[in-house]
């Protein structure tokens, strides 16, 4: 990890590929944020679309734009580890190329986070659709721990802070999918509570071709986290991944 240069300096971590269509939009969610104290780390993952051009014309106008351009694709823990061993920052922030953050997002969260000398916390944030009929608010509990992020992760990656002045070693597990997951367990097991801070302060994006849409794809990675990542014993993950099951069905019937 790089010294950190400034004490109050938000990271922000962005792995882009192909997303020519999205960036812009995600980078002008950053450029207007309230709290200006940030830079923002864009490792591009082997794009072979316009997504450099259109990120290296921001760089022009904003020094705080830094873009690391990786010579093949590897995937969004890769992409996202090489930012976080790039950054300056005592704070962390997650936001991908095809999500955005509200103005207040910075500004507002790390006054949480210092008002209640937090390491860890996520907000609630608004899901969004290609039909606009189906968007909604994403609600979130107060706080969640190891036991509960197991039964159903809570936690949007677009809306997540951490200290690392606190936490100290951030790195996620080179898996293609929920490796943000992965990282949030590993979090909570090693004793940092997750503290939500209870406003809508993200936009994310549903995209029908991306893997976190597909039902199938997505639980087979949970079970791959369970039993790969976390070696929990067979009783154990069926136990848990019975409790995952009930609330994708509950999320998607009510």
């Amino acid at each position: 990890m790089n010294e950190i240069k400034d004490y109050n300096l938000v990271s922000v971590i962005t792995p882009t590929y192909n997303s020519e269509t999205y960036i812009q939009e995600t980078i002008e969610s950053v450029l207007q944020q309230t709290y200006p104290n940030w830079e923002m780390i864009i490792v591009d993952d082997g794009s072979s679309d316009q997504t450099i051009a259109i990120i290296e014309e921001y760089q022009k106008e904003d020094d705080r734009i830094r873009l690391i351009a990786l010579e093949k694709n590897q995937g969004a823990a890769v992409a996202r580890n090489t930012a976080i061993e790039n950054a300056q920052g005592r704070y962390i922030a997650f936001l991908d190329s095809d999500d955005r953050w509200l103005p207040e997002k910075l500004e507002r969260q790390l006054t949480f986070m210092q008002e209640h000398d937090y390491a860890f916390t996520y907000t609630s944030y608004l899901e969004i659709h290609s039909d606009d009929a189906k968007n909604k608010v994403v609600t979130i509990p107060d706080a969640v721990e190891y036991n509960d992020l197991l039964k159903n992760c809570v936690i949007g990656c677009l809306t997540v802070i951490l200290d690392r002045d606190k936490i100290n070693e951030i790195q996620m597990v080179n898996i293609r999918a929920r490796q943000d997951y992965a990282l949030w367990l590993n979090l909570t097991r090693r004793g940092f509570t997750a503290f939500g801070l209870q406003e809508t302060l993200a936009k994310y994006r549903v995209r029908q071709n991306s893997i976190s849409s597909n039902k199938i794809k997505m639980a087979k990675q949970n079970w791959k986290v369970y039993r790969e990542v976390e070696k929990l014993n067979l009783l154990k993950s069926v136990w848990y991944f019975m409790h995952y099951a009930y609330f994708k069905i509950k999320k998607y019937v009510v």
